[in-house]
């Protein structure tokens, strides 16, 4: 058959030649037929060059993964170190993205629940092991301490972020676990989730509803007087909102003051709200608006016994509507695959970083700050790209092309993590800076979203943007800040 003899061609280097690396070539070697023929170990260890484990060879270090490739025809490379540190995985694969095999990898210890290894558990390289960092490693006293037993809700629960928090959350125990979303889909699949993951050991409670509904929020805070908030629910699509901006301001801001009023009024420890770069000097309402919903939590905090606080950062790999599922979807189709800008950057994480992050800040927030996360060095997209294409065994402008469509509406070259007057101080944990808070009236700004209000009635979208520029004054055009950015 074709199948068997393209199989029987495949020629297999493996990264490692400890135990998972022996077990895996030995599984391949009783499954030729199937699997292929492995040519050699690659190890560190220069001991052990030229020797044979397992009947392999070893035949050399990271450094010349390249050279034997080549001179072996190797067209896989199976990564079987997986206890190996973020650092020396992420050379390991940018060795191996040099050359034109498809690259697969072991995963590491913390995704093989039941610990054991097959053939079965190998995967892709994914996107989060080219920018996987060390392990957040939570301080789970200060955690336990304000989850454990107490009443947590989480509005936008239901989504990438929001999901992932319940997951988190649920872990520690609380009294009673409240989702609070408006898209029923997603409320139905996270709680099936985790009815299946704890049963009768999770107080779970699912609520359909929208943050807008002032009554509403007003009448479900009461009704459960949380302990905590986790704020979630938001638009956060930026070329939707444009041209749609009535919604985010509706939805972001509205919705913000409406749960946020409502934790202050019935006494809520605290109240985290997950926030993002692009409220940073926004260039397009998305951006606005969240920087306005800020704006609100520091106002409230200044005048409440709730503790307020919002936690910063850039763009999460997986989420929905994210670059990376777009580009997988676009190289499986054949491409192209579309990039707006060779030089736009973007800083990520990872879901669980973000959401473990987001739950550690909220242990240490004493009312008013901006917490930003250390989002490790910004990602050329164009980049992001071609690792993207290389990773899958493709190659680029033979296989598959990438094409340059242009910046969106309200699209920035460059997203930042803090405004100049912010200042930045080290907090007790490595990946957690903290912003002074910051000066806000809220009477003052109440009175400014009132007057904001009717325009939400209009269809000039002018004069909404406008009016959300005069309660943002670092609110400015893309074009602008873009060609500011490439004078400089």
């Amino acid at each position: 058959k074709i199948f068997m003899k393209q199989d029987l061609e495949k020629k297999i280097l493996i990264i490692g030649s400890g135990a998972t690396a022996t077990l895996i070539a030995t599984e391949i070697k009783n499954h030729a037929l199937n699997y292929g023929q492995v040519i050699g170990f690659i190890d560190e260890d220069a001991k052990k060059l030229n020797k044979t484990i397992a009947g392999v060879k070893v035949l050399g270090n990271n450094y010349d993964i390249g050279s034997i490739v080549h001179k072996f025809d190797v067209n896989e490379i199976i990564i079987a170190t997986p206890t190996t540190d973020p650092t020396t995985l992420r050379m390991i694969i940018s060795e191996c993205k040099r050359t034109t095999a498809k690259v697969r990898i072991v995963p590491g210890i913390r995704e093989m629940i039941d610990g054991q290894v097959s053939l079965s558990k190998i995967r892709d390289v994914e996107i989060e092991d080219l920018l996987g960092r060390e392990t957040v490693n939570l301080n789970i006293r200060e955690v336990v301490s304000y989850l454990e037993g107490k009443i947590i809700m989480v509005t936008g629960g239901g989504g990438s972020i929001g999901s992932e928090l319940c997951r988190q959350i649920a872990r520690f125990n609380p009294g009673k676990l409240i989702i609070l979303d408006n898209y029923e889909n997603n409320a139905y699949e996270i709680q099936n989730e985790l009815i299946n993951d704890y049963e009768n050991k999770l107080n779970l409670d699912v609520i359909i509803a929208s943050v807008r509904d002032r009554d509403d929020v007003f009448s479900i805070i009461e009704s459960y007087h949380p302990d905590v908030i986790f704020h979630a629910a938001a638009h956060k699509h930026v070329p939707l909102m444009e041209r749609s901006p009535w919604e985010a301001i509706k939805n972001n801001v509205f919705g913000t003051k409406n749960v946020a009023e409502a934790a202050h009024e019935f006494g809520v420890d605290r109240f985290v709200m997950v926030s993002t770069d692009k409220a940073v000097n926004p260039t397009n309402i998305m951006g606005a608006s969240k920087r306005i919903c800020e704006m609100i939590i520091q106002g409230l905090a200044r005048q409440s016994k709730t503790k307020f606080t919002a936690v910063r950062f850039g763009n999460v790999l997986g989420s929905n509507g994210s670059v990376v599922p777009l580009f997988k979807k676009q190289i499986k189709e054949g491409g192209p695959v579309t990039v707006t800008h060779k030089e736009i950057i973007r800083y990520f994480m990872t879901i669980p970083e973000a959401a473990q992050l987001v739950i550690q800040s909220g242990a240490i927030a004493k009312g008013g700050e901006i917490f930003v996360l250390d989002m490790g060095q910004p990602v050329k997209i164009f980049d992001l790209a071609v690792d993207l294409i290389k990773l899958s065994g493709l190659k680029l402008n033979e296989d598959i092309e990438i094409e340059i469509i242009g910046l969106r509406p309200g699209e920035k070259l460059y997203e930042e993590l803090l405004m100049d007057e912010e200042g930045l101080a080290e907090t007790c944990f490595e990946k957690i800076r903290v912003g002074k808070p910051g000066d806000i009236d809220y009477t003052i700004l109440k009175k400014s979203l009132e007057d904001l209000r009717p325009f939400l009635k209009s269809s000039n979208k002018k004069a909404l943007i406008n009016m959300v520029k005069n309660i943002v004054p670092t609110y400015k055009d893309n074009v602008e800040v873009n060609n500011e950015h490439f004078i400089k």
